[in-house]
């Protein structure tokens, strides 16, 4: 991401403070404008974001300018785009100490939800794409994920532990349902019996309840379905393409009801938007099902804070300088602290009391007493002659 977008960002913000209520807001979101960061709504409708800045890694910045011939109305809008990704490993390892697995996969890269928080939009990055609408429209697919799975977790030393999937971006985003990338690479866990859990904001996890459910029964599988909100109104503009709040519950009562664990993840949770539902979603997904549940505070890393910035003076700018004060409350007067002891809850009394709510939610609600441990010991070994064919 250019400097040059920083600054206008910056700018914007310190316009927000620098004035009260509405003519600070209108100020900022007039240099945004001035400095031509949004794409027009037409081109950018039902998407999270509203502008594509370049990536960090780019020597070249681009940016949309109106030339009098009215141009940039003929420009079409951003439409799904997906590139096969031939990739040589599926496996990710993860060594990061507040992260409670260490092995991941990723079917895809971007994701078509648009979550305008999404942690993982710096990532395009390393694709030379922008964190912005590319993110969200130009996606890459892993078809092979399947077959690398497969090879990887059967090579001789292998050491089980549960896989988690949907980590960085969804595993169920709508490509999904065309791709099946997500039930190849569950239809080769379960033929292994590998543990395996599973997080999404997609109702389309259902889909795959015949091999869940089949797995659960031997300890293998865990979902967790993430709600953010319970207002349809601010789930539209914060997540557009996802599942809505009411077909998420709705997925983890037909998951529960197949026997498959659910929990809930409250994430992430943003002080002066979202933080007032804590107690319905923990309530609501309970009543669906759900046994356990988790939290993480909103994080803005890189080119995050900007995308979240121009979403939330473009949609609630009446809110603007009330969270964002309290997210820097949190994050020691930053936007953000990657810190791993403080980044997934923060510091601060605002973010004590989050825990706490949620602590007291989950007590009184009878969660979290007792955390599933997923199943290691059925792992199926290659058998030796397999092993001999694989090296003629």
């Amino acid at each position: 991401m250019k400097y040059t977008i920083l600054d206008s960002i910056k700018s914007a913000d310190n316009a927000a403070f620098s004035r009260a209520g509405e003519a600070g807001t209108n100020l900022a979101n007039g240099l945004i404008a001035e400095a031509s960061l949004r794409v027009h709504e037409r081109r950018s409708r039902g998407r999270g974001s509203a502008m594509n800045p370049t990536g960090r890694f780019e020597a070249f910045t681009r940016t949309e300018i109106d030339d009098g011939w009215q141009t940039i109305d003929e420009l079409p809008p951003f439409k799904t785009e997906v590139t096969v990704e031939r990739a040589r490993t599926i496996i990710t390892k993860n060594t990061s100490p507040d992260i409670s697995f260490d092995k991941s996969i990723n079917p895809y890269r971007g994701c078509e939800h648009g979550c305008v928080y999404c942690f993982a939009r710096p990532t395009h990055a390393y694709q030379g794409l922008s964190a912005g609408l590319d993110f969200e429209s130009k996606l890459f697919a892993k078809p092979d994920a399947a077959k690398l799975l497969e090879r990887e977790i059967t090579r001789p030393g292998y050491k089980v532990k549960p896989i988690a999937i949907g980590t960085n971006t969804d595993p169920y985003q709508p490509i999904e349902r065309d791709w099946l990338i997500m039930r190849s690479i569950l239809e080769v866990l379960e033929k292994y019996n590998h543990p395996v859990g599973i997080v999404t904001k997609s109702a389309l996890v259902t889909r795959d309840i015949d091999i869940l459910a089949r797995m659960a029964k031997k300890g293998l599988a865990k979902v967790a379905l993430s709600i953010t909100t319970l207002d349809r109104t601010l789930a539209r503009t914060m997540e557009p393409r996802c599942s809505t709040p009411s077909k998420r519950l709705e997925a983890i009562k037909q998951l529960t009801d197949a026997g498959i664990p659910t929990s809930v993840m409250v994430a992430p949770i943003i002080p002066g938007l979202n933080d007032y539902e804590l107690e319905r979603i923990l309530d609501s997904a309970f009543a669906a099902g759900a046994r356990e549940a988790g939290y993480v505070l909103l994080r803005l890393p890189l080119e995050v804070a900007p995308v979240f910035k121009e979403w939330l003076l473009r949609h609630y700018p009446e809110r603007y300088r009330h969270v964002m004060s309290l997210i820097r409350s949190m994050r020691g007067g930053k936007d953000y602290d990657a810190d791993w002891r403080k980044r997934m809850r923060g510091t601060g009394p605002y973010a004590w009391q989050i825990s706490r709510r949620v602590e007291m939610t989950c007590k009184r609600l009878g969660m979290n007493t007792n955390r599933l441990k997923l199943n290691a010991d059925l792992f199926i070994n290659p058998k030796p002659d397999q092993e001999q064919l694989e090296l003629l």
